[in-house]
């Protein structure tokens, strides 16, 4: 197995025809991330799937405690806590590029 140095790799012309589809990809990606310029939510967009999920559990829970709820763990599968001794699932979803959730 013989290894490439970094600069060996960077002069690949497969890898700089790679790096050029990026960055021709890049842009559509940027045009998605512009609508949350500005946005205190905007860091959110970076996070993976469940991280993301795990934020929108932490903020319900923390919303319903600042306006006076009483918040408990669940301990049931089908439910992700308690408040006011309900049974909430609760699901996160940022807007998505078409504009719904």
């Amino acid at each position: 197995m013989v290894k490439e140095t970094m600069e060996e790799v960077i002069s690949n012309p497969e890898f700089e025809f790679l790096g050029s589809l990026a960055t021709l990809i890049r842009k559509d990606f940027e045009k998605q991330d512009e609508a949350w310029e500005g946005s205190p939510f905007q860091w959110i967009r970076a996070l993976p799937s469940g991280s993301k999920g795990k934020f929108g559990k932490q903020l319900v829970a923390s919303w319903c405690a600042a306006k006076g709820l009483l918040i408990d763990s669940s301990g049931d599968p089908e439910a992700d806590i308690l408040i006011n001794k309900h049974r909430v699932e609760i699901k996160f979803s940022t807007l998505w590029k078409s504009g719904i959730y």
